[in-house]
């Protein structure tokens, strides 16, 4: 073990720099969450943030929030979701291992917490965005955003959008996202409520009691080593491990050099830090993967894998097809698209960020399948196949939502999207649902709280735009409510 994460002694410090009932690692969505609550609880709160400013992965991101079950917002743009309906969902779109009991709990919260966010001013325009994308253009407040629409959820539960996205007037995509919008809020309302925070500062160890407690954390600022004391308990947000070269070659290799979603300072700290006191982890080889691709050209073609065949109903959430891309495909896709359907990409909502000019154009598909270098007839198989139920309307294979059939004509191209795919982890420390860290015998380490992406949290080995946000933010509450009393 790398003697610089091991716990120091608490009898070895002799001196404590600052000091706190509740310490907070972490100025992302999970702290700011954890502190509102723990300064609420009445706690004197501390949040140590490394960079030289709160936000942290959420402040530039997209913005989205997993929430159902019935929130005011979606009830205002006029669709019905039930906790049952929202949890059917979740249990199979997170993929296989996903915590039944955690979806549960985050499910029937779901409302409540929706509230609490525009309880702390958090806001949201009460319009849906119907077009395909990764997120919506303009600053409406709702959208599908885990493929609930398309098969084979829509089979599975009754289809309701949960993305909820704060609005931002002024959104940029891939510029200025509404992630600033849920955490300008939040850490105002941190502040307000008495909560202070310390930036440029990174933890390093965790301190523990002879008992085995954690009291404090061992950080460091400006190359000098800072003391922090926390008389009831530590809170662990520090993000993810994307950016831990180590990390990912041992735990997550196939997402190896191709980070994305992510920011450098995801770099496992925190992980490592309580796995050095005996912490238990959960599905450290769970990714979401991207694929850099635009939707709107997704839906309107269909996409084939190095045998010219289909693989994933070109409709669903985009995350889901690079997972099944990466993973399944060797990375290897092709969209096919005829002229048509490209010029009505290039005319939709789209700020044309992620659109791509096809990389072969032909007069046919057997001329395309032989530029493309697939084995002869197999594109062509694939084309007549989708072409014949496309005509009737129908798509009897993977079965994409009638609204994007239609025959692919001539002349037709194809988008070459080998590795056109990033991810980001996670895995990361087992929890109780109050956030409680676990222990490998199963019992929580006292003193010891952790939410947000350095935790094991809603995902397993699937994943919807919004459950980083989502359960950060959920858990980390509880991890603040949690600490504050301990």
């Amino acid at each position: 073990m790398s003697t610089d994460i091991v716990p120091v002694p608490a009898a070895e410090i002799t001196h404590w720099d600052h000091e706190a009932d509740v310490v907070i690692a972490g100025y992302g969505v999970a702290g700011a969450a954890a502190a509102v609550e723990a300064a609420r609880a009445g706690a004197d709160v501390l949040v140590l943030e490394r960079t030289g400013s709160w936000g942290g992965a959420a402040a530039m991101a997209g913005g989205f929030i997993y929430l159902g079950g019935g929130t005011a917002l979606q009830k205002a743009c006029g669709f019905d979701d039930s906790v049952d309906n929202m949890a059917a969902f979740l249990n199979v779109a997170m993929g296989p291992g996903a915590d039944e009991n955690r979806i549960a709990d985050y499910c029937a919260g779901s409302v409540s917490h929706f509230d609490w966010l525009v309880g702390c001013g958090v806001p949201f325009k009460a319009e849906f965005f119907g077009e395909p994308g990764w997120e919506p253009m303009g600053d409406q407040g709702l959208m599908f955003s885990g493929g609930e629409n398309s098969f084979p959820f829509n089979t599975i539960a009754i289809s309701a959008p949960r993305g909820h996205v704060p609005q931002m007037s002024n959104k940029k995509q891939g510029e200025a996202s509404a992630g600033f919008m849920l955490m300008k809020p939040l850490v105002e309302t941190a502040t307000a409520a008495g909560a202070r925070a310390v930036y440029d500062i990174r933890a390093q160890r965790l301190v523990v009691a002879s008992d085995g407690r954690v009291v404090g954390l061992v950080a460091r600022k400006f190359g000098d080593e800072i003391t922090i004391r926390a008389r009831r308990g530590v809170v662990l947000a520090m993000g993810s491990f994307a950016y831990n070269e180590a990390m990912v070659a041992q735990y997550a290799p196939r997402i190896a050099g191709r980070p994305a979603a992510s920011i450098e300072q995801h770099d496992g700290r925190a992980i490592q830090m309580a796995q050095a006191l005996g912490a238990d982890l959960a599905h450290m080889d769970a990714t979401e993967v991207a694929i850099f691709a635009d939707p709107q050209q997704l839906v309107r073609g269909i996409l084939v894998n190095g045998r010219g065949q289909r693989y994933v109903p070109e409709d669903t959430y985009p995350g889901r097809i690079g997972q099944l891309t990466l993973y399944h495909q060797d990375n290897t896709a092709y969209l096919i698209l005829d002229g048509h359907a490209q010029d009505e990409a290039m005319a939709s909502l789209t700020p044309q960020l992620m659109l791509r000019p096809p990389t072969w154009v032909a007069d046919t598909v057997a001329e395309l399948e032989a530029e493309i270098g697939l084995a002869p007839g197999s594109l062509q198989a694939t084309v007549a196949a989708y072409n014949e139920g496309a005509a009737r309307g129908e798509d009897p294979l993977l079965h994409k939502k009638a609204q994007w059939l239609r025959p692919i004509g001539s002349p037709v191209g194809a988008i070459d999207l080998r590795e056109s795919t990033g991810g980001f982890t996670l895995g990361g420390l087992a929890t109780t649902l109050d956030a409680e860290v676990l222990h490998v015998s199963g019992e929580p380490i006292p003193g010891l709280f952790a939410a947000g992406r350095c935790t094991a949290g809603l995902a397993a080995w699937g994943y919807a735009s919004g459950v980083s946000l989502g359960d950060g933010s959920f858990y980390g509450r509880r991890a603040g409510r949690r600490a504050a009393r301990d």
